[in-house]
């Protein structure tokens, strides 16, 4: 088994015999697990110290996954997190997103799939694009630091988020097509139209909803598109 690319994770997960399948297959490969049985000592951990990835099981004691991934979100954890869910139901994944959580893995799930899937978003957030701060109009954005302003009011992304933003203030004025913006943010998975419709609705909440003037446009059968005033 080869070492993987993460180095640490933080896993919540009540049923221990999930996690310890989840711990045998990641500490073989090297990585350092951080473990709560609960979602309050989750979110402590979480808060208290510096993660690759977070994974977060959906139905928990004390605090539920998605209360867990929203209260991170909103203290500026902006740690990558997949959500797990024994749930297979459409709107329950799209709470997920709606809380912060970046991906979700369906129970029962195969640990390789797994592994990809978190490898996929620590690259996503470490990032191997230029660091160079992009600035258009009153909107900033520093890769380096994974973070973003609009008329110096810090804006809450979470890392898929960040991505879509600063994807499309790369490509501004011209318009990205779903598909690129799907293949940008999975590229080893089939397009998902309803989760990039859901992260697009959480960016939009952060850059636009607080202010006069949008910038981001929807350009109905084709994509997005950033436009500064």
């Amino acid at each position: 088994m080869t070492q993987s690319m993460i180095q640490r994770m933080l896993l919540v997960e009540d049923n221990r015999d999930v996690a310890g399948i989840i711990f045998d297959y990641f500490e073989a490969q090297g990585v350092e697990i951080d473990y709560a049985d609960n979602g309050e000592l989750g979110l402590a951990l979480a808060l208290e110290h510096d993660f690759d990835v977070i994974v977060l099981d959906l139905m928990m004691p004390r605090m539920d996954g998605l209360t867990v991934c929203k209260h991170l979100r909103q203290q500026g954890c902006n740690t990558p997190v997949l959500m797990l869910t024994a749930l297979s139901d459409q709107q329950d994944t799209l709470s997920g997103f709606a809380h912060g959580a970046d991906d979700y893995l369906n129970k029962p799930f195969d640990l390789p799939i797994l592994d990809a899937r978190l490898s996929a978003l620590v690259k996503r957030y470490r990032g191997n694009v230029s660091s160079a701060v992009v600035n258009l109009g009153d909107l900033r954005i520093d890769p380096a630091s994974h973070s973003a302003s609009r008329a110096g009011i810090p804006l809450i992304l979470t890392p898929t988020t960040f991505k879509i933003l600063l994807k499309l203030a790369r490509s501004a004025p011209e318009v990205v097509s779903r598909d690129a913006l799907c293949q940008h943010l999975w590229p080893d998975s089939e397009p998902n139209n309803e989760a990039l419709r859901s992260h697009i609705y959480q960016l939009r909440n952060q850059l636009d909803r607080p202010f006069a003037t949008p910038m981001l446009h929807t350009i109905p059968k084709i994509g997005f598109k950033l436009a500064a005033q």
